[in-house]
């Protein structure tokens, strides 16, 4: 069989790659660039050394389109925006596919640890499970998916690295967002929009200081500083004011929450549903929940209160392990 990897030429693709290529399958990697000569090159020095053909995608203009305008316009407007989840679908598996269909192979893979079976996702380990990142992808490209790390944790992935004698098994792990990789998201908006000025922020009504943009804040965030003796944190963004809302710790957990444009892994369901609700990339916050469609939203109640959703970010539903599928929480 042939598979189109999705190749970084980090340990997880290296790995992935070793295990496809045991498991009898013939492993033809896509790089997709959007880095620079450094990067490209470690990746295809990655691909000779383990032994698989390597196509260079150079995906700049895609992402800028596609990811980082989004992104971009997102956080003007006081959202919280997550870049992966916007570019799974619409970018790297979209061009997965893509390869797959041009050179005849009929499965796509990669890296994330999350499981793929039977046309369905799952989570994968709960030490690093990114399911929550898959939660937008075509039921297309699920059908066409394999996760060979889905069963493990990334210590094991590093161990087997080191057993197969691959060259990137001491490589570090990547951290940051791809098109930002010095963390500098202000600087980095400064140079596609007119940042947004100072504002008040305010608390329980009462205007009690200004901040410095809204761009620079995202809710849950803790305000320094005490307010009568207590901590306080950033509950609401509105961008329309130019304000920033603060409340108390207790005042950030809510038990409803309502995502739009969501995305459906199984059939739509045509009544309230019993799941799990995911509202960040976090391993502890799951809680059990009712959701129903209403007017085109997903309205979710759940059980016990979740900390801080933030307009912008994910909710993602969950039956036991299996992703359901996810919208933007408004």
């Amino acid at each position: 069989m042939k598979i189109i990897l999705g190749f970084s030429g980090g340990v997880d693709s290296a790995v992935c790659a070793e295990l496809l290529r045991r498991q009898g399958a013939q492993v033809h990697g896509l790089y997709l660039d959007n880095a620079g000569e450094r990067e490209r090159a470690d990746a295809v020095g990655a691909a000779e050394a383990i032994g698989i053909p390597l196509t260079v995608l150079d995906v700049k203009a895609e992402l800028a389109e596609k990811v980082c305008r989004p992104f971009a316009e997102a956080y003007l407007r006081g959202e919280t925006p997550n870049p992966c989840v916007l570019c799974n679908p619409s970018l790297k598996f979209k061009n997965l596919l893509a390869l797959a269909d041009a050179l005849g192979a009929e499965r796509i893979a990669t890296g994330h640890y999350a499981r793929a079976e039977n046309g369905a996702l799952h989570k994968g380990r709960p030490a690093n499970d990114q399911s929550y990142m898959l939660c937008r992808l075509t039921r297309e490209q699920v059908s066409r998916l394999t996760l060979p790390l889905g069963g493990y944790e990334k210590t094991q992935t590093r161990a087997m690295a080191e057993e197969f004698g691959l060259p990137v098994a001491h490589k570090p792990d990547s951290m940051e967002i791809c098109f930002i990789p010095d963390k500098d998201y202000i600087g980095w908006l400064g140079k596609r929009a007119e940042l947004p000025p100072p504002g008040d922020f305010v608390f329980h009504g009462e205007v009690i200081g200004r901040h410095e943009g809204i761009h620079r804040y995202t809710v849950g965030q803790r305000r320094p500083g005490l307010i009568d003796g207590r901590k306080v944190y950033i509950s609401r963004i509105d961008a329309a004011n130019n304000r920033i809302e603060l409340a108390l710790w207790e005042e950030l957990f809510k038990t409803e929450v309502t995502a739009r444009d969501f995305n459906w892994l199984v059939d739509e369901p045509t009544g309230p549903i019993r799941a799990t609700v995911r509202v960040r990339h976090t391993k502890w916050e799951n809680p059990p929940c009712t959701a129903v469609v209403e007017a085109g939203l997903v309205k979710i109640r759940c059980d016990e209160p979740v900390r801080a959703p933030a307009a912008g970010q994910s909710a993602v539903l969950y039956d036991g392990d299996r992703l359901l599928g996810g919208g933007f929480i408004v």
